[in-house]
């Protein structure tokens, strides 16, 4: 058995859910990792022994991030889509077709090495625990390839064969609604611990009501966990849907009306926002001070994907968030760590207790308050506590 400790600590924030925000934040703390989990923490004066001893000079140490919503594994670029969108196109999901087209092409190696650069940048600005989905093959063989290539990096995979109707099928709905509850199910399902389906009737390429309940009572009984890309574009069913169901996580929830709202607040769903988007989009920005008010659980994440958030930076998200959104600086860095952990129904990630996952993010700063203050700058990374 290895162990370190980790001191010079400047500020130690432990989204325990004490103190304020939650943050159970402290002074003068220190955090002992025995083989890769939290055994103490406590002064630093009190401190236990250690094999090693990592001195972080002061900074603020944090949960790792938490990203909760993510489609990673993909090939091609659309950037000419984003400069057209701030130039007034709006979006209405028809772009995914030009990705799936992109990353059919690519082969595994190619898709791998893409996959694992995105991880590592994700690493770099903090975030120890993602989510990804699959979506950009939406054939039964490629929907299999990107979870599959998913699995390498992260457990968290999630099963996105109805993200869109893809353009071979776009006469016959009915004919792909059947293959994605059906044989392509069938075929992820080993792969995934979650399914998801974009639930937009604001778009043509998206799934109506009564398909993503389809999709999801398919995923449900296949084992797999519920997840919902809903209320995007504009008012819909994707919230209710959700907490009828029992999903574990509605994401975007840009257009809430107060029915929502109440059902987030009375349920057990969290509600995932996703400001790259509203950035990305020019969409407006939900009211996240709000939704706490009202009693409803929230997360963040990024949704880093190729065509309305190509950023994989939650530091950006949460200057965002509170910029944007109404959140303390406290709140939107306990929903970027314990609430996206909640979303994916994980205790031992997004948190520092002992027994959890020592999953440790330093910032080049000394309290998680510069992670908004300081909105562009790379101060926050993972820290690593391999010998």
């Amino acid at each position: 058995m290895s162990s370190v400790v980790v001191a010079g600590i400047g500020e130690l924030v432990t989204c325990d859910g004490t103190g304020t925000d939650g943050l159970g934040a402290r002074s003068g703390a220190a955090v002992v990792v025995e083989d890769g989990l939290v055994a103490w923490i406590g002064p630093q004066s009190a401190a236990p022994a250690a094999d090693r001893r990592v001195d972080v000079g002061g900074r603020a140490v944090l949960p790792g991030f938490v990203d909760s919503h993510a489609h990673l594994v993909f090939a091609g670029d659309r950037g000419d889509e984003f400069a057209a969108r701030m130039a007034g196109t709006p979006y209405d999901g028809g772009g995914i077709g030009v990705s799936v087209a992109s990353t059919r092409a690519a082969t595994d190696d190619e898709l791998r090495a893409l996959l694992a650069a995105r991880v590592a940048e994700m690493r770099a600005q903090g975030t120890t625990t993602v989510e990804v989905k699959s979506g950009y093959g939406l054939t039964v063989e490629d929907e299999v390839r990107a979870l599959r290539l998913a699995r390498e990096v992260t457990q968290e995979t999630t099963f996105l064969g109805a993200h869109v109707v893809p353009a071979e099928y776009a006469a016959d709905r009915a004919a792909y609604l059947d293959l994605v509850t059906g044989p392509m199910l069938a075929a992820a399902a080993p792969y995934a611990r979650w399914v998801d389906v974009f639930c937009e009737p604001h778009s043509a390429h998206a799934f109506t009501a009564e398909e993503a309940r389809a999709v999801l009572v398919a995923g449900r009984e296949a084992g797999l966990g519920l997840r919902v890309h809903g209320n995007q574009l504009g008012p819909g069913p994707g919230v209710q849907l959700a907490v009828e169901l029992g999903a574990a996580s509605v994401d975007h929830c840009t257009y809430l009306s107060g029915a929502d709202v109440d059902a987030l607040a009375a349920g057990t769903t969290v509600a995932t926002l996703l400001p790259g988007v509203e950035f990305s989009t020019r969409s407006p920005y939900p009211d996240a001070a709000a939704l706490l008010r009202a009693g409803v659980d929230i997360a963040l994440a990024t949704d880093c994907n190729p065509g309305t958030c190509y950023s994989s930076s939650m530091p950006f998200v949460i200057a965002l968030a509170v910029r944007e959104m109404g959140l303390t600086p406290g709140q939107a860095v306990h929903a970027a760590t314990a609430g996206s952990a909640r979303s994916l129904r994980r205790d031992d990630v997004g948190r520092l207790v002992v027994g959890a996952r020592a999953d440790l993010t330093v910032l080049d700063a000394p309290s998680h308050v510069h992670l908004s203050y300081r909105a562009g700058v790379p101060i926050a990374r993972a820290l690593d506590l391999r010998a």
